[in-house]
Order: C-alpha cells, then sequence, then structure tokens
C-alpha cells in the first residue's frame, strides 16, 4: 500500500494488518526495535501489568505525563523507577507530603554573603524523569507548581523564566481520595496528565513470581537500553504517524458525545482531542505501524479521557473510565 493509497483512505479501517503499511524506514525500524527493548525491560520487573506498562510507555513516546491511581504497595513507584532506570537520563523523585512547598519542587534562590548576590539553587523539577509520589498529599499550592512546568517545559520562580530540560517526564502516583490525609487534584491539574490509570492486584501466579524475584539480588533494577537522543527521535516518529480524516472524525465524535452524555455534568475540551490523537499514534508507532487505526483510538479513549470529565452523579460504584467505555459503544466506529 503506497502513502497515495493511504492518503485516500484504503485500508483505515480494523481489518488493516501490518503487512498491509507503508514499510518502515530503517530508522524508524531501529526506533521501534529499541522501544520493544524498553518494553521487555520494564517487563523483566513489573510482574503481570502488560497494559499499564505499555500505556505508560505509549504516553512516554507521546510527549505526555502519566498519572498513577491505586492502593499503596501495587508497584506504582517501582514503574517510574523502572522506566527512568531504562533510559540514560536524570531521574529524580518528589515525596509529596502536606509540608512540601512548591520551592522544594522547582526551587530557591539562596543569599550569598561573600557577594551579596541571591544564588538560584534548582529544585529537582530540573530533570529529565520526575517522580511525583504520592502527589495528592502535598497541597493544593504545591501541587499547582507543576501545572506550568508540564504544560510549556518551563517555571518561573523569582520572576525569571527557567526552561527545563527537551526531554521531561512526570509520572505522578496517588493514593485513593479516600486515604487519610490527601486532597483530590484540581480539573487543572488533571488536565494536565495525558494519560490517568490505575495497576490493580496481580493475579496469584504473578504473585508468586513477585515473592520468588524478591529472594533474588537486584532482581528489581534493570540497565539502560535508551538514550536520552533515542527518545526524542522516537517523540518526533510518533508526529509522523498517519491519522487518515475518518480516524480524526471518530476522535470528535468521542468527545462531543462526553459533551452530551446525560451521565457527565463536565465534557471533554479540545485538549482531550489532541491527546487522544498524539497517544493513538504512538500508541500505532509501539505496535510497529506507521498509521492509526480505529482501534487505537478506541483502547485509549478511557485512560485519556475518563480523568477529564466531571459525572453528573457521584457513585462509587462506576468509575470515569466505565462512563467512558459506555459512552464509546454509542459513537460509531469507522470502517
Amino acid at each position: 500500500m503506497t502513502n497515495n493509497a493511504l492518503a485516500k483512505g484504503e485500508g483505515r479501517g480494523l481489518g488493516v494488518t501490518h503487512a498491509d503499511t507503508v514499510k518502515n524506514s530503517p530508522d524508524i525500524v531501529a526506533l521501534q526495535a529499541k522501544t520493544k527493548l524498553l518494553l521487555d525491560n520494564i517487563h523483566h520487573v513489573i510482574i503481570g501489568q502488560p497494559k499499564s506498562i505499555k500505556l505508560t510507555v505509549t504516553a512516554f513516546l507521546a510527549g505526555g505525563h502519566v498519572l498513577v491511581e491505586d492502593v499503596p504497595g501495587v508497584g506504582k513507584t517501582l514503574l517510574a523507577k523502572t522506566l527512568a532506570q531504562s533510559v540514560r537520563a536524570s531521574f529524580k523523585r518528589v515525596q509529596c507530603t502536606p509540608d512540601l512547598l512548591p520551592s522544594d519542587v522547582c526551587g530557591v534562590s539562596i543569599f550569598q554573603q561573600h557577594d551579596s548576590t541571591f544564588k538560584f539553587v534548582p529544585g529537582p523539577i530540573f530533570t529529565n524523569i520526575l517522580l511525583a509520589d504520592e502527589i495528592n498529599r502535598a497541597t493544593p499550592r504545591t501541587q499547582s507548581s507543576l501545572l506550568e512546568a508540564m504544560e510549556e517545559n518551563q517555571v518561573t520562580t523569582d520572576g525569571i523564566t527557567r526552561v527545563l530540560p527537551d526531554l521531561f517526564f512526570v509520572i505522578a502516583t496517588e493514593n485513593p481520595i479516600e486515604y487519610h490525609g490527601t486532597f483530590p487534584l484540581p480539573e487543572a491539574q488533571l488536565d494536565r496528565f495525558m494519560m490517568s490509570l490505575s495497576l490493580g492486584y496481580p493475579e496469584p501466579s504473578g504473585e508468586l513470581e513477585i515473592l520468588d524475584k524478591t529472594l533474588l539480588d537486584g532482581a528489581f533494577t534493570v540497565d539502560p537500553v535508551l538514550t536520552i537522543e533515542d527518545v526524542m527521535l522516537a517523540r518526533q516518529a510518533v508526529k509522523k504517524i498517519f491519522v487518515e480524516k475518518s480516524v480524526k472524525q471518530y476522535i470528535v465524535d468521542i468527545v462531543n458525545s462526553t459533551r452530551t452524555h446525560d451521565q457527565i455534568a463536565l465534557g471533554v475540551s479540545p485538549r482531550g482531542s489532541q491527546l487522544l490523537m498524539r497517544a493513538a499514534q504512538a500508541a500505532a508507532f509501539v505496535e510497529g505501524r506507521e498509521f492509526v487505526r480505529p482501534e487505537d483510538v478506541k483502547i485509549l479513549a478511557p485512560f485519556v479521557l475518563g480523568h477529564r470529565i466531571i459525572p453528573s452523579i457521584s457513585d462509587s460504584r462506576t468509575t470515569n473510565s466505565q462512563i467512558i467505555e459506555r459512552l464509546l459503544s454509542n459513537v460509531r466506529v469507522p470502517v
């Protein structure tokens, strides 16, 4: 199939196979092979969570940020640390607490007595991969210190704007809001995360494997398989993944449905449409394709859109993601 054929919409539907795609360039093939190494590296440590691992890597290559919500002890922090170890890049961890200040995250200017000047000491946010652990234990003021960084790749302190590294990725973990000492993330903060996901408990066989690995030295550490340059090249390749017009329309239809659904008080903004398309491009790249399929969008929608809606009725039995999944059944899938 040629690029012209794809542009005309041929083979755009669910039946397209990898054999039908445009032959990848050697550079893209090499990058996709390295992406597979990244996935394998994380699978070596995180047991029984293939979907969560794939979603995290997808967001990472799409240039987004990830929020992982779950109970303590299921591997949220380990997932973040393993991703960081797999990339030869700087990594910092912030343990969020109620007394954490914005300056503890972004940095502070310290007076130098010997020359009567102020010297800026960068905070942990000046890194490539930042783990914000238990972000909802920090106060809203400290949570908001991440807003500018996550959206514009920069921070402003003392009236001076300082640019963050080109590769800047935030993976934040949070405990369920019912846990003691937590502050709900405001909508503006949630909107900065490309995806929100949950790990859940492992299967008994997976938990047994975790116990076996616990008895081995170094079983939960990995060697780097990617460089910063590899990640930046992969992100550029993701942006070139082809999105057929009908798939774009499918994204628009899904997002518009959130604005009229009777269970949703506040629907998804255009930012959600943009991030869903970018995530779908990254998913296609991870799968070794050069174009987006409608099922890429359908699979990712609950994770990209779920945290962007406000239900009209609070119901602990139904999650936001489940509302999106039900909504998807009423949106026509392009063929």
